[in-house]
């Protein structure tokens, strides 16, 4: 029998930092053959053209799945089984599997499935790299009150929540074994330091890695050599107790917009209509009006980035579509409104 593949897989919740940590990845790792299995919440595929479109030669070089509009957690027979079943059917099979989960993925039913005969022989989950947004951490967007929830949790570990963010975000962290604290360099020393006390608190044996930009040393991201499936059972979840699970507390729809003339002005709209209607991420490409290059735009919550990142290809539609994801009860209406009426 072939020796077994070694699979990471990234977790983290929406807009936390995954893509930009598998790209650093990929563009640091050039003696692995990677494959890129990326799953997203919504059906524009805004993550895998990300790492297509780096502009390194060696970002052309992983084998890159997609799975749009969906949810590995949930679909793992349907979905997950069948790609990496394909990538190991490949005549150049990959050395090393990246995969990053949606961001309101539960990684724990992922885990399992690996313990499938038809998965186990072939592949085993070499660890599970969790990223934490802390401004995100930060400014309470998985707990109302951090303090008194670390000092909860220091009293209760088994303390439920009814915060669904709150529950994918604990769920998230608690199955891991490396925290990737993204984003360090838009917090102050008094608000990191908050945040690192929060994590602690969350996680059991998982280091905490700060990072900037999703840059860590891939020989600390990639060959863990982690025991996780055989201690799966010391990793809790909100979800234990449930044969099954659903994301029904989000929703997502996608939203077709005009070209932008300004995309200045449409990244402080979207700001705007963001922190109005609490959405939780925003991401897609925008067609701007005498530009030859295609608009990349992505917000968590009410902070939003855009750049240019690649020419527009010859034949390619010229569409400006953003992915949107909030809490069930997103009122699409007022939104698209607002944002049609720009």
């Amino acid at each position: 029998m072939s020796e077994r593949i070694a699979a990471t897989i990234v977790t983290g919740f929406l807009g936390a930092g995954k893509t930009t940590l598998i790209r650093h990845l990929v563009e640091a790792t050039r003696d692995r053959r990677l494959a890129l299995l990326i799953n997203e919440f919504g059906d524009v595929g805004v993550d895998g053209e990300i790492l297509r479109a780096c502009g390194d030669e060696d970002c052309e070089r992983p084998h890159i799945v997609e799975l749009a509009n969906g949810c590995l957690c949930c679909t793992v027979a349907e979905d997950f089984a069948p790609a990496i079943e394909a990538l190991l059917a490949l005549d150049s099979p990959p050395e090393h599997v990246i995969i990053e989960t949606s961001g309101l993925a539960l990684p724990k039913p992922l885990v399992k499935a690996f313990d499938w005969p038809r998965i186990r022989s072939r592949l085993f989950v070499d660890g599970v790299v969790a990223v934490v947004d802390g401004p995100a951490v930060a400014e309470g967007r998985f707990a109302d009150d951090l303090e008194a929830l670390a000092r909860e949790r220091a009293d209760d570990a088994s303390l439920d929540h009814d915060n669904p963010l709150e529950e994918v975000f604990e769920d998230q962290i608690a199955c891991a074994d490396i925290i990737v604290l993204n984003k360090t360099d838009l917090l102050d020393p008094q608000e990191e330091a908050r945040v690192m006390e929060i994590l602690r608190a969350g996680v059991g044996r998982a280091s905490i890695l700060r990072a900037r930009h999703g840059v860590v040393d891939p020989r600390v991201a990639l060959g863990l050599g982690a025991t996780i499936q055989a201690d799966l059972a010391n990793r809790p979840t909100h979800h234990d107790a449930e044969e099954e699970h659903d994301h029904d507390d989000f929703e997502s729809f996608v939203l077709d917009l005009a070209p932008a003339d300004d995309p200045e002005r449409l990244v402080a709209l979207l700001s705007e209509v963001a922190a109005a209607h609490d959405v939780l991420r925003m991401k897609g490409f925008v067609e701007v009006t005498g530009k030859p290059m295609r608009l990349l735009v992505q917000g968590v919550g009410a902070r939003f980035l855009h750049h240019y990142d690649r020419p527009w290809k010859i034949g390619e539609p010229r569409a400006s579509r953003l992915v949107v994801i909030g809490r069930k009860g997103l009122d699409r209406a007022k939104v698209a409104q607002r944002l049609s009426g720009r």
